[in-house]
């Protein structure tokens, strides 16, 4: 862990700059992919700002709401740089709410937009597990098992570990999956399937993890849902996909 980087008399937010890190780079995979799909570079450029814009002031809010006595109390925190302070999953939903309104407004194809952004946000992910090992955050649960980390007073599962590494997989599998893309959106689904599955699986080992009754824990839960759901549309465009090759087919 290590949240403050000290370069003589400059105290740096490690977290903050490694997930700036992973938006410059992730905007770098998305231009590199809009290319390949013959999509125009600057209006994705522009849609990437804009989703993140709303993005941390979604995430900010959405946070600012589980904690609202605090909030309520001292205002200012809602302007904070601590990248802490965040709740991913708003920052997520609204981030995609604004970047669909304006790629309908722009008059973007919506499936070879979303299969342009893919890479970036496979790599995004990479660098918010780091993020995450240089803050603390997403903490694991205490274990016993001997590659255990001391974090807050206790033997805990390397969660943050965890997430990096599923997310350098998640990151492999899409960069291959981009190089065949046709834009038909089976690169974000198969990025939406793989990053739900990890989640369903990783959340076992967190030790943060928001519960519903009976300990269920309710990013379990969402992940589930979207995972299946990602399943059933690509299933829906598989078959679409065959049927139109079917009629298509001379006799």
């Amino acid at each position: 862990m290590l949240p403050i980087l000290q370069i003589g008399p400059l105290a740096i937010q490690l977290p903050g700059l490694l997930l700036l890190a992973g938006v410059w780079l992730g905007t770098n995979a998305v231009d590199r992919q809009a290319a390949r799909l013959d999509l125009p570079i600057p209006t994705l450029q522009k849609l990437v700002l804009l989703a993140l814009a709303a993005g941390v002031v979604g995430a900010r809010l959405g946070y600012a709401a589980r904690y609202l006595d605090v909030y309520l109390e001292d205002p200012t925190g809602l302007i904070s740089l601590q990248p802490a302070a965040l709740s991913p999953s708003a920052g997520l939903l609204t981030g995609i709410i604004a970047g669909w309104i304006f790629g309908q407004r722009k008059q973007l194809p919506f499936w070879r937009t979303m299969d342009a952004l893919s890479p970036g946000l496979a790599v995004f992910s990479v660098f918010l597990g780091i993020s995450h090992m240089a803050s603390g955050d997403a903490f694991g649960s205490p274990t016993s098992v001997p590659w255990a980390i001391n974090l807050w007073g206790e033997l805990r599962h390397p969660s943050q570990v965890y997430e990096t590494l599923a997310a350098g997989l998640v990151l492999i599998a899409i960069l291959h999956a981009g190089r065949m893309s046709t834009g038909t959106g089976a690169t974000f689904l198969v990025w939406v399937a793989l990053a739900s599955f990890s989640r369903l699986f990783l959340e076992a080992f967190r030790g943060d993890s928001l519960l519903l009754p009976g300990g269920i824990r309710i990013a379990q839960v969402v992940a589930l849902v979207v995972l299946v759901a990602a399943e059933a549309m690509a299933h829906r465009q598989a078959a679409a996909s065959s049927r139109n090759s079917s009629e298509a087919t001379p006799m």
